[in-house]
């Protein structure tokens, strides 16, 4: 794996009188269908108390074993976040987390009876109108917003990612499959705070191209994808019937998912990320950069 790093380090800010943790008010329940095992998974969310963080706890299993929502922990990235120990796993973790990241939520407790989130329609719309439903709760303890003072680089092959210091969190996004004119070059660019979240970045459905996943579904390995829960693009056509909800909604997925998997540094922070044809494997390896050299500032 190649990277290139600067001298950068994070600084925390002031902490402002409304910057309060939050949990939900109250449990959420409900169930889904899996993108990948196709199974029916039943999910509850849980409050937490003041610096839990986001924890995994799989109800299914002999004493209901818990996973830390971290960076640390992820095991795999075919296609979706999997978290991991020597007690369980949970897979598709990222549309759930950036629906928490973004609404603000600090502290919870997600219980679930099986391996996977529920993919509900490939967006995190199903999750933030279950939370928002629920209503969040300020808590007492503040938070900390860490600053960014230095650009911080990761590339390998064609994929980059840049972060710039910046007072507010900005992802801008560049998406590019050369050999399909559906995907052919896509560009977005967002302040992420709940408004924005909620009106242009949680609607956007996940993607596939049907040449790229026919081997997967042959073998048994997308039992849950459909399209119902995912845009399919086949022969350069979009296969879903409504056709796409924005006419770049792939690039708008895209930073879906790379708010999710960025949660995984437990931490708020500030700053512009620009990412060229990232995907998991890349958000995983950038949000490991990011938290080192915060844990080295907070430490050191």
């Amino acid at each position: 794996m190649k990277s290139e790093k600067n001298q950068e380090v994070f600084l925390p800010t002031t902490i402002a009188a409304q910057q309060k943790q939050h949990t939900i008010k109250e449990n959420i329940e409900f169930s889904g269908i899996g993108l990948f095992t196709g199974k029916n998974v039943f999910i509850r969310l849980i409050p937490a108390k003041e610096n839990s963080g986001i924890i995994f706890r799989r109800i299914d299993l002999p004493g209901s074993p818990e996973i830390e929502a971290s960076v640390h922990n992820v095991v795999d990235t075919p296609r979706c976040t999997i978290l991991g120990n020597n007690k369980l796993i949970v897979r598709t973790v990222e549309h759930l987390l950036a629906a928490t990241y973004a609404l603000g939520i600090d502290n919870l407790i997600i219980e679930v009876d099986g391996d996977e989130i529920p993919a509900g329609d490939g967006s995190a719309a199903f999750f933030v109108e279950k939370i928002n439903n629920a209503q969040i709760q300020k808590q007492k303890t503040p938070y900390f917003t860490y600053n960014l003072s230095s650009t911080v680089v990761f590339s390998e092959g064609n994929m980059h990612m840049i972060a710039i210091p910046s007072d507010e969190f900005k992802i801008s996004y560049t998406l590019h499959y050369p050999n399909s004119n559906c995907l052919d070059a896509q560009y977005v660019s967002f302040l992420i705070n709940p408004k924005s979240f909620y009106e242009e970045i949680a609607f956007s459905r996940t993607f596939s191209i049907y040449e790229e996943i026919e081997p997967l579904l042959e073998k048994g390995i997308i039992k849950g994808g459909g399209l119902d829960n995912a845009v399919i693009i086949k022969n350069d056509k979009i296969l879903n019937p409504e056709g796409v909800r924005y006419n770049n909604e792939m690039a708008r997925h895209k930073v879906l998912d790379l708010i999710g998997d960025l949660s995984l540094m437990g931490k708020r922070f500030t700053a512009h990320i620009i990412a060229i044809k990232s995907g998991h494997f890349a958000n995983i390896s950038f949000a490991k950069i990011l938290e080192k050299k915060l844990k080295q500032r907070l430490f050191e």
